[in-house]
């Protein structure tokens, strides 16, 4: 260990320590689960994955059979603006569409299909739903992908940003992307 961590480990243990004389606590050893996330730790990287939680969307839509896909999205999305068959039951795409924003905290590559997807919530098509799909083909493609930390990273932050202009085809509003990275790991 190193000094900065046993001042760190110091520190930790000062904090357990006033936490458990405050309210009872009990130490449970390294983070393995926590909330659906899975988290694997050695001494040079973390790596945090909702792997379980992708194949149980899977399994619990039925598409644990279906040939994965390369890419969240198509590119041409026009279509998704057009009046297509309604949806019979609405809250299955709205329960989805949930699950899959929750599944955008380690798979931040879905971000924009599920944002795009989210402005159809109030009245989606059987066109929507089918793009959704498509989002869980691309997930079975790469079911472990997750977050990933190096030890040996920078803790430098990095911001990227592009845009489009009036690329919306109902309302002709430009498009924003960004991506965060702490060192070499996209975080957002």
């Amino acid at each position: 260990m190193t000094l900065y961590s046993l001042e760190f480990h110091s520190e930790i243990q000062q904090v357990t320590l006033s936490l458990d004389k405050a309210i009872k606590i009990k130490d449970l050893g390294k983070l393995k689960y926590f909330l659906g996330l899975k988290v694997a730790q050695s001494s040079t990287d973390i790596h945090v994955s909702q792997r379980k939680y992708a194949l149980d969307i899977l399994a619990e839509t039925g598409l644990l059979p279906v040939k994965p896909c390369s890419t969240p999205i198509t590119k041409d999305i026009k279509h998704l603006f057009a009046d297509g068959t309604p949806m019979e039951d609405i809250n299955a795409y709205q329960r989805l569409i949930g699950k899959l924003l929750y599944l955008t905290n380690t798979r931040p590559d879905i971000s924009y299909a599920i944002q795009f997807l989210s402005q159809f919530l109030r009245a989606p098509t059987t066109d929507h739903y089918n793009a959704a799909q498509r989002i869980l083909r691309y997930i079975k493609s790469a079911l472990g992908k997750g977050m990933f930390f190096s030890n040996n990273s920078s803790l430098q932050f990095k911001g990227i940003s592009d845009s489009d202009w009036a690329t919306c085809p109902q309302t002709r509003r430009s498009i924003t992307g960004f991506c965060v990275f702490v060192g070499s790991s996209l975080i957002c």
